[in-house]
C-alpha cells in the first residue's frame, strides 16, 4: 500500500515520452510498475562511471569509520565545526539556489559572476557536474511519479514490497541505472553557455578543492597534520555524505511521507515534509514546489522556513538578481486542496 495521500489534481501530466521524442502517450495507471526501458541496454554507463559513483555513494560510510576512529577518546574540536558548517551551507546553497531554483527552474536571473559562483558552490557538493544535475531534475519533474522519471519511489509499483525497492531506488538506486538523461534535450539553454559548460568540465577538480579547502583550514589553524585530517574528515567527508543524503532524501522520503495540501499533475505525489525544512534549506517543502515549480519560494504558509529563499530575497535586495519569481497569493490559492 502507499505510504502518501493518493489525491490527484486535474492539472495536465502530459502524457508523451518525451525521453524517447515519440508523441504516442505513455499509459500508466499509478499503482503498477513502470514498463521495463528498453533503451537501458543500449545506453550503457561506462564501468569507469560507475566506479567513480560507487566511491561517491561510499562517502558515508568512509566518513563514519574514519570518524568513529578520530573520536576514539578525544572529542570533535571547533575548528571542525565551524569548517563543517561553513562547507555544507556554501555548497548546500549552492545547489538550492543555483542549481535548483535559478538554473534548473529559472525563479531568478542571476547576473554573470553570481551564475558562474553557484554553480561552482553547487558543483563542489559532489552531486554531479551542473548541466547533467539540471538535465535530470528538468526530466523529474517532466515525469514526476510516471514512466520516465529517472528517481520516483514508485517505479516498482505501490504494494509494499514495490515501495520499499522504489524508496531505495529513489535515494540512490537510480545512480547506478543505465538510465542516462540527454542534456541535449533537457538542458541546451546550459549546454549554449560558455561559462556553464567550463564548470561543468571543471567538475572533478572542484570535488577535490571541497575536500582540499578543509583539509588547508585544518591544517592553517592547527598546524598539525592530525588537525588536518581531523577537518578533512568533518568538514570534507561526512559534510559531502550528509549533503547527499539530504538531497537525496527530498527525492525519496518526500514523495512517500509528508502533507500535500497543494494539488500537483496526476500521479505526483510529492509531499512537505518539515523534519527535513532546515537541512535542506526549504527544499522538503516539495509539495508547494511541484505545484508550482518556479516559484522561487518554496515554504509559503506560516512557520515553514525557507533558508533559501531568505538567500534569494538577500541577493535581491543587492541587485545581483533579478526577475524573481515570488509566490502570488491568488495562484496558490488555486492549487491548493478542497
Amino acid at each position: 500500500m502507499a505510504i502518501t495521500d493518493r489525491r490527484t489534481s486535474s492539472l495536465s501530466d502530459g502524457g508523451t515520452d518525451a525521453t524517447r521524442g515519440s508523441t504516442v502517450p505513455v499509459l500508466y495507471d499509478g499503482v503498477s510498475p513502470f514498463p521495463r526501458d528498453e533503451s537501458e541496454g543500449r545506453n550503457r554507463v561506462p564501468r569507469w562511471q560507475m566506479a567513480v559513483t560507487a566511491v561517491v555513494v561510499a562517502f558515508p560510510f568512509i566518513a563514519l569509520a574514519a570518524a568513529l576512529w578520530l573520536l576514539w577518546g578525544s572529542v570533535v574540536g571547533p575548528t571542525d565545526v565551524v569548517l563543517a558548517v561553513v562547507l555544507y551551507c556554501l555548497t548546500g546553497l549552492g545547489v538550492t539556489v543555483g542549481f535548483h531554483r535559478g538554473l534548473t527552474h529559472g525563479s531568478f536571473t542571476p547576473n554573470r559572476p553570481v551564475k558562474i559562483a553557484m554553480a561552482i558552490a553547487g558543483s563542489m557538493s559532489f552531486q554531479g557536474d551542473v548541466i547533467t544535475w539540471v538535465a535530470t531534475h528538468r526530466r523529474h519533474h517532466a515525469y514526476t511519479d510516471r514512466p520516465g522519471d529517472p528517481h520516483s519511489p514508485f517505479r516498482f509499483g505501490t504494494s509494499l514490497t514495490g515501495e520499499l525497492r522504489g524508496l531505495v531506488h529513489a535515494h540512490v538506486g537510480w545512480l547506478f541505472t543505465a538510465d542516462i538523461t540527454p542534456p541535449a534535450r533537457y538542458a541546451p539553454d546550459l549546454l549554449a553557455d560558455s561559462d556553464l559548460r567550463a564548470v561543468s568540465r571543471a567538475f572533478p577538480w572542484l570535488c577535490v578543492l571541497s575536500l582540499a579547502v578543509p583539509f588547508g583550514a585544518g591544517w592553517a589553524v592547527g598546524g598539525t597534520w592530525s588537525a588536518a585530517l581531523t577537518a578533512l574528515i568533518w568538514a570534507g567527508l561526512v559534510r559531502v555524505a550528509l549533503l547527499q543524503h539530504v538531497t537525496w532524501s527530498v527525492n525519496s522520503l518526500c514523495h512517500m511521507i509528508g502533507r500535500r495540501p497543494f494539488r500537483t499533475r496526476r500521479h505526483d505525489r510529492a509531499t512537505n515534509l518539515w523534519p527535513l525544512a532546515l537541512l535542506s534549506f526549504g527544499e522538503s517543502w516539495h509539495n508547494l514546489h511541484h505545484a508550482d515549480p518556479t516559484c522561487a519560494r518554496h515554504g509559503v504558509d506560516r512557520g515553514q522556513i525557507d533558508p533559501t529563499a531568505a538567500v534569494i530575497r538577500l541577493l535581491e535586495r543587492t541587485g545581483w538578481v533579478h526577475d524573481v519569481r515570488w509566490p502570488v497569493a491568488g495562484r496558490l490559492e488555486t492549487r491548493r486542496q478542497a
